[in-house]
């Protein structure tokens, strides 16, 4: 694998200037310049150009039609083990190493800033933290427990917060121990002569399968769980008293549910509203350690 994607590596021209190249270089995330070579190098890809605009309307056409398929199959027909088994396989024999590593940043992410909310809030929320170590560990039904932890958790703080008659407010200081880098590494990810498939090309070929060998119901709520990200940076701005948590979080409204087919793409923003929101407050670890004796930011 190349130190550096080619758009870093490549003189810059003036007449022609790398898209890429100016994303990477522009500082108005906070993603880390690891993250974003990974990102940007993905989506550069000729997976990305050329194969994605075909799979795309293929996977959203699938969704159609099993979606049809479902309505005649018994209601709890589902097979999640094999689901999980196929998803980490394909992913360890297609998928190009950084799209690899930012799913398994994904799970770390999420844990993360839940605990971050639960710790701040100062609330007990029963969790079941993910953090694989490799693909092969997604075997462990973590797509679907992912989901599942989310609406647990937002049901849990919400009531322990009703019962105690209180809001979410900042604390007189952050806990910000929990919020750590990923320690899975890009190099550790297979990169054999398959792994060429970028991440949002990846995700529209698994949602058709996603949503077959799982229940209405489980695909449903997976899908409906990705509209929680602005629920998740409306806590952590709460909390932070740092309402620019929510500038990068766009996944629609909440209460206004979207359609399953356009939950590939959503999921991609999903991903990136994490890597966002964790960069925050890891930014924000980093200014309350230079300057310790303040809690929150003036």
């Amino acid at each position: 694998m190349k130190t550096l994607p080619n758009f870093i590596l490549d003189e810059h021209n003036p007449a022609d200037p790398s898209p890429w190249l100016a994303l990477y270089l522009d500082k108005s995330s906070p993603l880390g310049d690891d993250i974003k070579q990974a990102w940007l190098a993905d989506s550069a890809s000729r997976s990305r150009q050329f194969l994605m605009p075909i799979v795309r309307p293929l996977a959203r056409a699938f969704i159609v039609l099993f979606q049809l398929v479902k309505a005649v199959l018994p209601k709890r027909w589902q097979a999640p083990r094999f689901l999980h088994w196929l998803l980490a396989e394909g992913l360890k024999g297609c998928v190009s190493p950084q799209a690899n590593w930012m799913i398994l940043r994904h799970f770390h992410f999420g844990s993360d800033i839940l605990a971050f909310i639960a710790a701040n809030a100062g609330v007990q929320i029963p969790s079941r933290p993910l953090r694989p170590a490799t693909l092969d560990d997604l075997k462990d039904n973590l797509f679907v427990q992912h989901d599942l932890n989310l609406f647990n958790f937002v049901i849990y703080l919400n009531r322990a917060l009703q019962e105690q008659g209180r809001e979410l407010t900042p604390p007189s200081k952050l806990d910000l121990s929990m919020i750590k880098p990923c320690p899975v590494r890009l190099e550790d990810m297979p990169h054999g002569w398959a792994n060429f498939i970028d991440l949002q090309t990846a995700i529209e070929l698994f949602t058709p399968t996603y949503q077959l060998l799982l229940t209405d119901n489980d695909f449903w709520r997976a899908s409906n769980s990705l509209q929680l990200d602005e629920t998740v940076g409306i806590y952590c701005a709460q909390l932070t008293g740092m309402p620019e948590h929510l500038v990068l979080l766009n996944n629609k409204h909440p209460l206004v549910p979207e359609s399953t087919l356009r939950a590939g793409y959503r999921l991609v923003l999903h991903g990136l509203s994490t890597e966002m929101l964790h960069g925050l407050l890891l930014q924000l670890k980093a200014r309350q350690a230079a300057t310790p004796a303040a809690g929150l930011p003036a």
